[in-house]
């Protein structure tokens, strides 16, 4: 059976990703007729990652639907990877667990901070073994 409000918020979600992943290409002066190819490369990592959160990998299987979209854009669009690769990325990246990583060890909290560092750099490491 279908759950319709799970797949209408990944739709949403997926949306806002797509729409993030053109401001962020805006802002790093991507050419423009790749903003919508860097648009799918941004919502699709983040699809990925919601059909795959309830796993470890999440970000490592997303990173890898990332990659090989930046990769098969960059050759049928005869555009560098990083035009792609950099912007698409955008969602995945783990900004929040960095700001609560510092903000605990800020507040004196540093077991939650390592815990959350720790966190943290686990999913940058999946990131960088999903690009490689």
């Amino acid at each position: 059976m279908i759950d319709l409000p799970l797949l209408l918020n990944w739709l949403f979600q997926t949306a806002v990703a797509f729409v993030s992943t053109i401001a962020f290409a805006i802002i790093f002066h991507t050419p423009r007729r790749e903003y919508i190819f860097c648009g799918i490369t941004g919502g699709l990592g983040w699809l990925v990652y919601l059909v795959c959160m309830y796993f470890q990998t999440a970000s490592f299987f997303a990173t890898v639907a990332l990659a090989w979209a930046s990769r098969s854009f960059a050759f049928f669009r005869k555009a560098p990877v990083t035009v792609f690769l950099i912007t698409g990325i955008f969602p995945l990246v783990p900004g929040a667990g960095i700001y609560y990583t510092g903000y605990h060890f800020f507040m004196s909290d540093n077991s939650q901070g390592l815990l959350k560092g720790l966190e943290t750099i686990k999913i940058a490491i999946a990131i960088a073994l999903g690009i490689g």
